[in-house]
């Protein structure tokens, strides 16, 4: 499986193609030792994780930051990063891993293709970095923690963009019983019952008496 064969050459640079195409390599040199991702994805990398990724640029209001919860493999940090490398390079990834070796590997990653991102090896609790356009995770956490996490550290104009599987519709209805919020649900581009999560105007919900 190439790029070309999911439409992206359509819509990015050669060079960019190339940067993806880098990006994966590393993904197979370092997944044996520090499983960034599930070993039987990688014949499908191309479309389980690059089209997966890059599905959430055109969701996404270009701003000064975007942060990336969780990040791990890179995935959807890394590849959003090199697609913003060739459409905003102003615009600043926060890649936010707390496992050293992951972040090691992110670290690696931004250096050998040169994009604008810097990794904080912490815990999502602890960081501490200005409000930022968008917020994204990847199959990181429940909705009501991750809102809570958005809540801090979302720009009050920003959207969180929150990839999610098949329990998606149950996470929302939990969620609404501690948060009010808008949610539009994008069907996922690369699996039937995943979606993306694109949330706005996040605030606590009145507690009931």
């Amino acid at each position: 499986m190439s790029l070309d064969a999911i439409d992206l050459s359509k819509n990015v640079s050669r060079e960019t193609l190339n940067d993806l195409d880098r990006f994966v390599q590393l993904v197979i040199k370092w997944n044996p030792a520090i499983n960034l991702v599930a070993k039987n994805s990688l014949a499908d990398v191309w479309v389980r994780h690059i089209k997966d990724s890059v599905q959430l640029i055109p969701l996404a209001p270009i701003g000064r930051a975007w942060i990336d919860l969780g990040s791990g493999g890179g995935f959807p940090g890394i590849v959003v990063s090199v697609i913003l490398k060739e459409i905003a390079p102003e615009t600043c990834m926060y890649l936010v891993e707390s496992d050293a070796r992951k972040a090691t590997f992110l670290r690696e990653s931004s250096r050998v293709l040169r994009i604008n991102c810097q990794v904080l090896n912490q815990r999502i609790e602890e960081i501490n970095l200005p409000p930022a356009t968008v917020i994204s995770a990847r199959a990181l956490a429940h909705l009501d923690k991750l809102l809570h996490f958005g809540k801090r550290m979302m720009d009050p104009d920003g959207v969180c963009l929150f990839m999610k599987g098949k329990s998606y519709k149950d996470e929302v209805r939990l969620a609404r019983e501690s948060w009010n919020f808008d949610c539009e649900v994008i069907q996922s581009t690369t699996s039937a019952e995943a979606a993306v999560l694109r949330v706005r105007n996040i605030e606590c919900a009145a507690k009931k008496t």
